[in-house]
């Protein structure tokens, strides 16, 4: 963020971090090689490409092999998912089903194969799709698991859900448009207790929650969310759970995902998650306090103004509110007016004239889901940034306030 402009939509995209650049430089030029290819260059490559590995799986507290690299947090969705629930479809009564251990898919010899997923109604599009899919063309059955009115999924509302059938759990760890925070631990323990998988799309939690502990068998992550370029993903599959490969070819990536490897954006990734893990504890406990300023002096401020989610369980950089009778595209448009850049939700809705598929599971009326505003501040924000966002946001509130009144 420069002296001028303030960015505040980290939760579409961070700033890329220039030690994530430069540790990534010397593979896209000297060091090109092949990391299949069985010479001097391609071993340097294929060298790195482990180191990175190496280094993801410690933040994550899994092993080298749970870490396949993919090309963003969609496609590592899509494999967790997609790739979870057909491999242990498809690995009924053979050894490697019965061999899945507690909190797994089991199957057992002359039993019918799972076909059910339990995910919820507020999951990004990147989770919702491929359940769709296994729905229409597998032939899944796919239940959408009670909500809080803000956003939580409580442990018993999910034993409600899985049944002696679930094969899949799939909810997000930290909801990229209200970002209210899930108690992943507990609800894999509840996935596991009905035999079933636990996959958390953990995009918007790196850099601000803890990654390692949560007990899932599969994790997913996006580069361009800790300050890698875009392009670059992780999904961290348990080695031990079946995963049907989504992309065919070569077997690289333990066979989970072929094609020649991006070793420069592995590293990349792998650079800008270890100092975001790094930083975490201490960016999250100084951003939080400036953003429960910001929550408190806008609610304060602005007549009808409320916040979505919840005000407390929610990731520490994260405020987002709807404010009725004014426009949230207006809102938006009269702060990059003022010099201050924030969004209206998920950036993979952009184009839509739709509300929220998030506010409207939660009861908002879509009119009212129309002037949400999301502010996710960076790490390196100040008070002084923060009280000057308040600022302009209340500055924008007041005249379309009167403009639409």
């Amino acid at each position: 963020m420069d002296g001028t402009r303030l960015y505040l939509d980290t939760a579409s995209a961070a700033p890329v971090r220039r030690e994530a650049l430069e540790a990534a430089w010397p593979y896209l030029a000297g060091a090109f090689g092949n990391p299949s290819s069985h010479h001097e260059i391609g071993r340097i490559s294929s060298e790195a490409l482990a180191d990175a590995r190496s280094r993801v799986a410690k933040v994550l507290g899994m092993r080298t092999t749970d870490i396949t690299f993919t090309s963003g947090g969609t496609e590592a969705d899509n494999l967790a998912i997609i790739g979870m629930a057909l491999g242990a479809r498809a690995r009924v009564g053979t050894r490697a089903g019965r061999q899945l251990r507690a909190g797994s898919a089991r199957s057992r010899d002359g039993q019918p194969p799972r076909r059910h997923i339990v995910t919820s109604a507020i999951e990004h599009e990147a989770v919702l799709a491929p359940v769709d899919f296994l729905a229409r063309v597998h032939g899944f059955d796919v239940t959408e698991v009670a909500l809080t009115s803000e956003g939580t999924v409580a442990p018993e509302a999910l034993a409600a859900a899985v049944r002696d059938d679930t094969v899949l759990v799939s909810l997000g760890y930290a909801n990229n448009e209200i970002g209210t925070v899930a108690d992943v631990p507990a609800l894999a323990d509840i996935a596991h207790e009905a035999g079933a998988l636990l996959h958390t799309d953990a995009v918007q939690a790196a850099g601000w929650l803890p990654l390692s502990g949560l007990g899932a068998d599969a994790l997913t992550l996006a580069g361009h969310k800790v300050g890698a370029p875009k392009g670059i993903g992780v999904a961290a599959i348990r080695a031990r759970v079946p995963v049907e490969p989504l992309i065919h070819g070569g077997g690289q990536e333990s066979g989970r995902r072929s094609g020649t490897e991006n070793v420069a954006l592995a590293i990349a990734f792998a650079t800008a998650l270890e100092l975001a893990e790094a930083e975490r504890v201490e960016a999250a406990a100084r951003v939080r306090a400036i953003r429960d300023e910001f929550i408190a002096a806008v609610l304060a401020a602005v007549p009808g103004a409320f916040l979505t989610g919840s005000p407390d369980a929610r990731t520490p950089n994260h405020a987002s509110f709807c404010f009725p009778d004014t426009s949230g595209e207006a809102v938006l448009l009269e702060l990059e007016r003022l010099g201050v850049t924030a969004s209206s939700g998920s950036a993979c809705a952009v184009g839509s004239d739709e509300a929220s598929h998030v506010l409207t599971a939660l009861g908002i009326d879509a009119e009212v889901a129309q002037t949400s505003v999301r502010f996710t501040f960076p790490a390196s924000i100040t008070d002084e940034q923060g009280r000057r966002a308040f600022e302009m946001l209340t500055t924008a509130a007041s005249r379309l306030t009167q403009r639409y009144a």
